[in-house]
């Protein structure tokens, strides 16, 4: 299985920048297996909207909610360092990667080699951060702060830390602040969003609850590595980052109940997907609570989902071989090419996919790296 099996060309102009509003006004393409294969014998594509969720819903379905919180992650300060010749000031881009043990955080700092392990980065007239340690092109972090005073000075300080595509044709701004943030985020840790989950308000998720469709939250912080590119050609070595995620035991017995009752499991977002799945390994989903690691491309035998809510994927991307995984390679890339003809928008603000496989028989048990 190569690298290039991946690949796509996607128009520049069909990377979008900012979501559509109201966040139900994205457009949803519904991609339905007609078997197994990934064959187009039976296979059905629908041009909808996010809003139509509740007319292809209903009693026995279940939507998978990742419940993270993306953080401001994005900082600016400056360095000083005394020389002979007088105060030497050098400005400082910090990317907060993921907490550490005792309060300290994993960063990605730039320039990094303007800065030596003790010195202090001073990011606010409240916030500031003492260098502990540099190694593999990332620094750890401690900082004055910590609780709810470190949370309100990053609040004020931070950015919402945007995707690459996306900070590269434009800034972040105070309307990123909303817009990056899902309606139901509760447990900050995320440096990322669960993209899909943006195109929910109160409004949808209230419509979908009058027709019988049930919801459980889950957790999975959203790391940066989400991004990182797969630099492996044969796409089974490849590594993925670790993530830190939770099913609480009220998750868990929720969703095998629906699973017991023949409903369907949904995951709203990848995130949410890879979590139920490395927790559901044995066949039943356990609580879980733990960093995981889980790759799945095509090949991968899923236990617990019966279908994904996402948005659509960058090329050679490990998120591409998901959903390749869960519809087949070839019925992905048809469906890519029938969003790239109908000017869908890609990525993280762009539109989203409702991917509903034929349905599997019952699960066995997995191995799961985490």
């Amino acid at each position: 299985m190569k690298l290039s099996d991946f690949d796509f060309h996607l128009p520049e102009g069909l990377i979008a920048t900012r979501p559509v509003r109201p966040r139900p006004a994205a457009r949803l393409l519904v991609v339905e297996a007609g078997g197994e294969s990934g064959g187009a014998e039976g296979e059905r594509l629908r041009d909808l909207h996010v809003r139509d969720l509740p007319d292809l819903l209903g009693p026995g379905d279940r939507l998978v909610l990742n419940d993270t919180r993306v953080i401001p992650a994005r900082l600016s300060g400056t360095r000083e360092r005394v020389t002979a010749q007088g105060p030497a000031v050098a400005k400082i881009g910090v990317t907060l990667l993921e907490p550490r043990p005792g309060g300290r955080w994993a960063a990605l700092v730039k320039p990094l080699r303007k800065l030596k392990e003790g010195e202090t980065i001073r990011l606010s007239d409240r916030l500031s951060a003492r260098v502990e340690a540099i190694a593999e092109g990332q620094a750890e972090l401690s900082f004055n702060l910590t609780g709810a005073g470190f949370d309100a000075a990053l609040a004020e300080a931070g950015q919402m830390p945007l995707p690459p595509y996306i900070a590269a044709l434009r800034a972040p701004d105070a309307q990123d602040a909303e817009d990056y943030q899902t309606v139901f985020a509760r447990r900050a840790g995320a440096v990322a969003a669960p993209t899909a989950s943006l195109h929910f308000d109160e409004a949808l998720l209230a419509r979908l609850a009058a027709k019988g469709v049930a919801f459980s939250h889950v957790t999975l912080h959203v790391g940066a590595g989400t991004f990182l590119p797969v630099k492996v050609e044969d796409v089974t070595t490849h590594r993925m980052h670790a993530e830190w995620g939770e099913v609480s035991e009220g998750a868990a017995a929720e969703i095998n109940a629906t699973r017991a009752a023949g409903g369907r499991v949904i995951p709203v977002g990848t995130t949410a997907l890879r979590l139920i799945e490395t927790a559901g390994a044995t066949g039943e989903v356990r609580p879980w609570r733990g960093p995981t690691d889980i790759f799945i491309y095509p090949g991968y035998r899923f236990r617990v989902t019966d279908g994904l809510m996402t948005n659509f994927h960058l090329p050679k991307s490990t998120l591409l071989m998901l959903v390749s995984a869960l519809m087949g390679r070839e019925r992905m890339a048809r469906a890519y090419a029938h969003a790239i003809s109908r000017g869908y928008r890609f990525f993280s603000y762009g539109d989203a996919s409702l991917l509903l496989p034929a349905r599997r028989g019952p699960a066995t048990e997995c191995r799961v790296r985490a």
